[in-house]
Formats: C-alpha cells, structure tokens, sequence
C-alpha cells in the first residue's frame, strides 16, 4: 500500500479491521457512523483488490507483541524456574491454569510470563481481572472479557456467545486472573471459548483448578527458600526493603528464616519488607509470632487460607487502630475509589490513606479524575471478615449502600460523562444491590444498563427488581419493562413469558387484563422475535381471560381491543392456520382499537394500536393509508423519553415505516428509516436484523455498490448470530442475491441463494418477494417470457403473500413482463396494474413503460427514465435507456 492509495482515514479502519472489531466498534472507536466505516471498508476492499473483510483483516500489519498487561509498580523478582516451567505448559497446551493459596504470587508470575510470550500472538495478550464480577455465570465472565477487549454486546445474543463468536479467528493470549470466586462460570465460557475459537490460549490464575476439559495445572509453590540467604524469597525481601533503607548483606540468613515462617508467601513477605524502614527483622519477628498463634483454632484453618491469613493478621496488628477501623471500612469497596468517596463512606483521611498504602494493603491508580485506590480482594476479604468481627459490618454496608443509592440517582441525571462515572461505580453498584436486596437500586441498575446499552443485563436486572418490589403492583411494572428490554433483544419468548408474570402478579384486575391481553397482541405483532410462537388457540384464550377481567376500565378495554384486532386478523390465520376475520373485520376492529388509545392519551398504546391498523390497512391491499399511518406511528413516538418500552416501540416503527415506504414507492423515506434502524445503538451489534430492510431498499432502487457494502456487515452478523434460519431475514438475502445476478456475478449469487435456503422457503418468498426479485433479474437478462410465468398468477390469487409490501412492484413488474413477452392480455394487465399502482412514483413509471413498450414508443420508454431519477430509482432509469436504444 501507498498513502496515495489509502487515505489516513481508511488506514485507521484497516488497523481496527485487523483487530477483528466489527463497523459498529470501529465507528464507536473513531467517532464516526456505521454507514461511513461500511464506505470505508468498500473503498479498501477495492483499492486492494480483496475479497472479503476477512482478507482485509489479513492485509493489516499484525501488531505483535501488543500486551495491554498491567504495569506493576515493582520489578518481578526471582521465580526463573516457575517462569520456564509455566512458560513451557503455556507453548504447548491451549489452556493452563496457575494454581495456588491467596498471596502465592499467582498473578505476578501470570503476568510474567504472558508478558514474555506476547510477540507469539500476532493479536497479542489481554489480561482480565475478574475479581468485580460478583455474579457466577458465563455471560457475567464473558462480560468482564468484552469490558477488558472492548467488545460489544450484540442484540439478541447471549454476552458469552458474542465473545466467542467475535474471538473465533483471533490469535491471542487471555489471561483470567482470580478465577476462584467464579469458577463453575470460568469453566462453562472456558469450554465455549476453547472448542470454538482454535487460535485462543488461555492463561488461569485460581486457587482451585477449573476442571475443563483442555486445562493444564501448574501448581504455584511458595517462593523458593532452597540457599539460604540466596533464595528467591529473600531476594523479594531484599529488593523490596531496599527501596527505603537496604538491609545488610550479613541478615541475609535471618530474613531467610523470616521468610520460611511465612512459608515463603509473596504477599507476605511484600507486606514485611514495607515495615522494614520502622521495625527491622526482631520487631518483625515479634510481630509475627502472636498472629501465627491466633490463625490456629480460627474459624478458618483451612491451608489455601493459612499463609496469607498469617500474614494479613500479622500486619493487621502492627496498624494503629484507627488504621485497623480504617481498613476494614473500606473494605465495602469492589471497585477504586478516590479520597473523597473513602471520606464519605469510610470517614477516611488523606493521611489514613498514606498509611494503609505504604503497608501495601492499599493499591494507589492514578486515573483520568485523578488518584485512586484499591484494596487487593485478599485484603478486601479479610477487612470484611474483619468488619463482622467487629459487629460492624451492617453499619458499614448500610453507609456504602446509601453512597451506591446517591451515586444511582445521580447517574439519572443525563450529562455528557454518565456512562464514564457509571463505569466507574457499577461493580459497587452491582454488589451493594447483590447483598442490600434493595429494590431501589435494582431498579436503577436496570435503568441504568439500558440506557447503557447493557440490556441482557437490564432485562435480568429488572427481573430481579421485580422479585424485591415492596407491592404486586411495582413488581408487575418491573417485569413489564423486563418485558420492553426483551422485545428489544429480539426475544419474543421472554417477552411474553414476563408479560404472563405481570398479570399473575399484579392484584388489579383490569392492569391484568391489560397484561395478558398484550402478550397475546405481541404474538402476532412480533411473530419473528418466538423461537416457540404460542399457538393461536393459546392466544386466543388470553384474549378471552382479559376480556372478562378488563370490566369498563378504559386502558384495560384498549388492550382488549388491539388484541382482537390482531388475534382473531387473518394475519395471524395465514401465520398459523385457518383465518379468523375476515379483512373487513380487521380493518374495523383496527380502527377501533386507535380510537380507544386515543381517547386514553396513551402515545405507546396508540402507536401499538397504529401497528395493528398498518397490518390491516395491507392486507385489505390499501398501500397509501399503510404508509401514511405508519410515518403517523413515527410522529407520535418522537418526543418520548428513551425507556425500554418506547425504545421497543419505536425500532419497531422504524422497520414498518421502512416497508410500508418501500410498498408505496417511497425509495427516499424508505432509506431514511432504514438508515436511522440500522445505526441505532442497541442494533448495532446485529447487523442482519438492523439492516435487512435497508438492503431491500437499496437494491430495488438499483444502488448495487450500496448493496454489497451492507451486506457483508449482514452477513458476519448473521454467521456471528449462529446462522439462525428466520425467515424474516429472507427478503435481505434474497436482494442482494438478484443484486449478483445482476451483476452478473453467478458464484456469489449462488452462495446467497444458499443463505436464502437455509432461511427458509415460504409462500411469501414464492409469490411475494421473491417473485419481485426473480423478475427483475428475468427481464434484465433478456428473458420476458419466463418473467411472465413467474408472475403468472393473479394478484388476488397469491394477495396475502403481495399486498403487504410487494402489491404494486408484483403488478408493475407483471405488466412489463406481459408487454415484452408478448403476453394476450397484455394490455389487459397493464390497465389493471395503471389503476392500482396510481400515485406510486415508481410502480406507475414501470407501468407507463409497459404500455409504451407495448405500443413500440421509443420515446415515451426513454421518457421514463426522468421519472426513475425523480424517485430515486436508477437503475430503472438506466433500464429505460437500454429498452430504448434496443433493437429489437
């Protein structure tokens, strides 16, 4: 490559490329859209003649030797055995775990040793520290991952499939430290992980084994105390000590004998040099034997315990006892704090600070808001233990609680930085709730991770809000908003399963029938969101139970009234079986299911309603009053607040808007919905779903370059997703293979109708779409007469597959394929489509040229090409030239 050949732009995206970031990380990373990184990957994909995002990420200079590792303070002494052993498990195993008690120097040594074997993987080494997480499944582990390598969630997923997925062809070292407190989690995204990803090692510390399949365990000894004055241990005492005042080369026997009775523990003997400058070895001796003795009979006798907690006691004793309250205050802490929160909650000083830091039982950080501290977990451990010695561990809770509260409330306050300061607190959060149990701050936290794009985490956290609620009613609120993330998340089952929760749980009976009467709704209404779609009998019969609890209540018989609209529609028929209404029926039951939301001045409500008129409005063949009530839906919603339920409501907006449009010929609104979907936050990790529509929309217009450049986000979506065969995906991956066609790219073309085949085949795809797109390509390749059997049956014959989006490109694509091919009713045809497709920018200029084809005017066929440019459409208008100058 050449700077002249790519810009400085496209040369940041290629480095992110080469990180296998997906466009929406990258876009995140360089502030930019999803749209112009999509352009971005086009134009070096052409300028260096690849083939895939694949190659491209190949084409990049690998960043060897990239070791994001924590810098350690302190020099690494001694361990030149351990570190050439655990460095040979780690050559030539995919998994090893260093094991050993608290204190032992696991992760020293861990780090040591990922830092010198960091140029061996061309993604480099990633180091994870897993001691904030606090719950013990996968996706909590696979969480702290993701924060570590800056992933996204993607929507829909499971977070622990989102790693692996995005880690599958990467080659990388991870090292997972303090694995102990959530093994059984390590272990089952440790299985996920190494089964799928072949190119990832991993490196554990713990102080159990995880007890999966591909581990290898090293055990971590002590320090070596073999030599005397010259072991390892002493070397760390001595290094350490010499910092402040060095010790005398003729002690080296006795810190020997020291060491050996702290059993040659790291963190022991850090913790004793730090003292050195104050007490020299007899004051240390001293102060070691009286700790030593309470460890025997302790409640804890356990031997991974035994080391460390001598040396913990041990240093305990030598604080003042301000400093021993001091300590084990603020051991409530999980995540750094600065001095003015340590004040706040542990009535701490500065000059406190100092002193608990320079014992090494404080970390000092220095971050972008300025000085923090940390206590390492061990310590932290033992200051709560400490902490319930002391009767004082309620108090001191209740004080961290009450912060972790303000903290919350505080973060609801909108402002530039509140996901950086949420960041910052929500492990404290996130454990303050885990053992307080309070229902107010569970409530937060689900705010909070939705309006931070975490929503598997607000969906559970709601849930767990909704178990602590103080009244039915409050928690029948929080599993309907568990309900609104889940819908969010493209998982109907959740959904419907909290909504059934809500009306068991709420004890007003019209709030119930309101519940049971919108899962029923969301059945039909986001039909593609259900891996087990209820059976409409079971729908039915919710619709029944809440029309016998709604009574007059005004809401309560809105709901009651959308659901009838949609249940008993023949829409939800065609999706399962015989129809119910017939579309007269529908159509009026829709139209007074608006007219009861409106009265009740209810946006979302009304807008639920206005989904159900849409439904009805195309399936009576009704293509305008569609469109139009769908731009309304979006007007409506556009002044509400971001909360699960308006998010929910407005994403599913956006993608009506987007067809309704493109059924009525409106290419521009169509591809402004489909933008505004597509790079919307919470998709931004789903590409196959969030672009769907948009593909469609381009590739009808006949924007091919567009096309391609989508669809490979598309498509690493839907591989990412688990190649899901959901047929609400087809329509996508059939444009984009008529866009091949076209291009006459017949390999590609055929990897597409693969796609299309595992999506699946409906009666939607044989008359409806896939007619549309079929044809278009048949006439484009010179074929009318097949193009007229394709389209061969009537509108009304198939009309349940064709009136929702694809009535009037059927009829309009109809006529051109009778006019060329000759067809006897021919002309019959194009009147017929000329009196439906009235109104419709580019369906009437199709029809407009079949019937100057048919009557052989070159110039009114030319002519029609001004009318494709004046709707957006060229590759029409490039069409209507080529018809034009034929010589046939």
């Amino acid at each position: 490559m050449t700077t002249a050949e790519v810009s400085a732009r496209e040369a940041e995206v290629l480095t992110l490329v080469g990180r296998h970031l997906s466009n929406a990380e990258i876009a995140a990373a360089l502030f930019i859209s999803v749209r112009t990184v999509e352009s971005h990957v086009s134009a070096l994909l052409r300028k260096l003649d690849l083939p895939d995002r694949r190659a491209l990420a190949r084409r990049r200079t690998p960043e060897a030797g990239r070791s994001p590792l924590p810098a350690p303070i302190t020099s690494f002494v001694g361990r030149a055995r351990e570190s050439a052993e655990l460095g040979a498990l780690l050559a030539a195993n995919r998994q090893v775990t260093a094991v050993g008690p608290g204190g032992v120097g696991k992760t020293r040594l861990a780090l040591a040793v990922a830092g010198a074997t960091a140029r061996d993987h061309a993604d480099g080494v990633w180091f994870v520290d897993l001691v904030p997480v606090t719950e013990p499944g996968p996706g909590a582990v696979a969480a702290a991952v993701a924060a570590a390598m800056g992933l996204g969630e993607e929507l829909g997923r499971a977070m622990d499939e989102s790693v692996v997925d995005a880690l599958a062809d990467r080659d990388l070292l991870l090292v997972l430290d303090n694995c102990e407190q959530v093994r059984d989690g390590v272990a089952r995204f440790l299985e996920k992980l190494l089964t799928t990803c072949p190119r990832v090692t991993v490196l554990a510390t713990s102080r159990a084994r995880l007890m999966v399949p591909f581990e290898r365990v090293y055990p971590v000894p002590p320090l070596s105390l073999d030599g005397g004055g010259e072991s390892d241990a002493v070397a760390l005492f001595m290094d350490r000590a010499a910092a402040s005042w060095p010790p005398e080369h003729g002690l080296r026997d006795s810190v020997a004998e020291f060491c050996r009775r702290l059993d040659g523990m790291a963190l022991a003997i850090e913790i004793a040099a730090a003292r050195w400058p104050v007490l020299g070895l007899d004051g240390l001796t001293a102060g070691l034997a009286d700790p030593l003795r309470m460890l025997e009979g302790g409640s804890r006798t356990d031997e991974r315990h035994r080391s460390v907690r001598a040396a913990l006691d041990w240093s305990h004793a030598l604080l003042a006892p301000a400093d021993q309250a001091l300590l084990r205050r603020l051991s409530v802490f999980v995540s750094p704090f600065s001095l003015r929160t340590a004040a706040q909650v542990a009535g701490a000083t500065a000059d406190g600070l100092a002193r608990l830091a320079e014992q090494s039982l404080l970390a000092v950080e220095p971050s972008p808001a300025g000085t923090e501290f940390r206590l390492l977990e061990t310590i932290r451990q033992y200051g709560v233990e400490q902490l319930t010695a002391a009767g004082e561990l309620d108090d001191a809770r209740g004080r961290h609680l009450r912060w972790c509260q303000a903290q919350a409330e505080e973060l609801v306050r909108t402002g530039p930085d509140w996901r950086i300061r949420f960041d910052a607190v929500g492990d404290d959060l996130r454990a303050a709730q885990a053992w307080a149990g309070d229902f107010g701050l569970a409530k937060r936290l689900a705010e909070l991770t939705f309006a931070r794009r975490l929503a598997s985490e607000s969906q559970i956290r709601f849930e767990t809000a909704a178990g602590l609620a103080p009244s039915p009613g409050l928690a029948a609120e929080m599993f309907r908003q568990a309900a609104a993330v889940a819908g969010c998340r493209i998982r109907g089952d959740d959904m419907y399963r909290y909504l059934i929760a809500a009306a068991e749980t709420t004890e007003d009976s019209a709030d119930a029938a309101r519940d049971l009467a919108t899962a029923a709704t969301n059945a039909y209404r986001f039909w593609s969101k259900f891996e087990r779609l209820p059976a409409r009998e079971e729908a039915l019969a919710l619709v029944d139970r809440a029309r016998e609890l709604a009574g007059d209540d005004p809401a309560a018989r809105a709901a009651v009234a959308l659901a009838e609209a949609g249940v008993l529609s023949d829409a939800f028929g065609a999706l399962q079986g015989p129809a119910g209404n017939t579309v007269p029926e529908t159509v009026a039951r829709a139209e007074r299911a608006v007219d009861l939301a409106h009265r009740l001045g209810d946006p979302l409500a009304e807008s639920a309603a206005l989904d159900a008129l849409t439904g009805a409005q195309s399936w009576a063949g009704d293509t305008f009053a569609t469109a139009d009530t769908a731009r309304r839906r979006l007007i409506l919603l556009a002044p509400l607040p971001e909360t699960p339920a308006t998010v929910h409501e407005r994403l599913d907006a956006l993608g009506i808007a987007i067809e309704s449009a493109l059924g009525a010929g409106d290419l521009p609104g169509a591809r402004r919905a489909g933008r505004e979907l597509a790079e919307h936050p919470l998709l931004a990790e789903v590409g196959h779903r969030a672009t769907c529509w948009l593909l469609v929309t381009e590739a009808l217009a006949g924007n091919f370059d567009e096309v391609l450049t989508i669809s490979d986000r598309f498509h690493q979506a839907w591989r990412r997703a688990g190649r899901p065969a959901q047929s609400a995906l087809a329509p996508a991956a059939a444009a984009i293979a008529m866009v091949h066609g076209l291009r006459g790219d017949t390999v590609a073309r055929g990897e597409w109708l693969a796609v299309l085949e595992r999506l699946g085949v409906s009666p939607g795809h044989t008359y409806g779409f896939g007619a549309v797109f079929d044809t278009i390509l048949l006439l484009d390749q010179d074929r009318p007469a097949e193009a007229a059997e394709r389209t061969a049956p009537e509108p009304d014959e198939v009309w349940k597959w064709v009136t929702w989006v694809w009535l009037h490109w059927y009829v309009a694509l109809r006529a051109e394929a009778a006019a060329l091919s000759g067809h006897p009713g021919a002309a019959a045809r194009i009147a017929a489509a000329a009196g439906i497709v009235a109104g419709n920018p580019v369906a009437a200029a199709i029809v407009e040229r079949a019937d100057a084809l048919l009557a052989s005017d070159r110039k009114r066929v030319a002519a029609t090409a001004t009318l494709f440019e004046a709707a957006g459409c060229p590759y029409q208008a490039e069409r209507s030239g080529r018809l034009a100058s034929s010589e046939r």
